[in-house]
């Protein structure tokens, strides 16, 4: 059921605020999710790296350190690809309606978990240090 004229605007007005208030979460929300290609090569990955723990373990029970090391090298071989392709950031185009600039980066409030420790901290020293 397509969305009415209305809805659409609407939708399009919280986009921009949700752009503006944080841009790096809203362009991970805009990103089209992972690439085509990306969760065929994670299970690629996977089953290599269980292909490399049985040789591994095929070497070690015979007493055959080839077929052990071939092993471990396709195990590390495959959790390098799964790594590498859960790493990879999708490319995110921010909207044309509400370019982040530098000004704008720099008069928005810092508010993260760190700096509210810091703040905490702060606090709790200056109400201990007159005792």
């Amino acid at each position: 059921m397509p969305l009415s004229e209305h809805e659409q605007r609407l939708l399009e007005q919280m986009e921009r605020a949700l752009y503006a208030e944080d841009p790096k979460f809203a362009s991970s929300l805009r990103s089209a999710g992972p690439r085509p290609g990306s969760r065929r090569k994670a299970a690629i990955g996977v089953l290599v790296a269980l292909v490399g723990v049985a040789l591994l373990i095929a070497g070690a029970a015979t007493s055959i350190i080839p077929l052990g090391v071939v092993g471990f090298l396709g195990m590390l071989g495959g959790t390098f690809v799964v790594i590498q392709t859960l790493r990879a950031e999708p490319e995110a185009a921010a909207p044309a309606a509400a370019p982040a600039t530098k000004k704008a980066k720099a008069q928005a409030p810092k508010s993260g978990f760190m700096d509210k420790m810091d703040e905490r901290f702060r606090k709790r020293r200056e109400g201990d240090g007159g005792e």
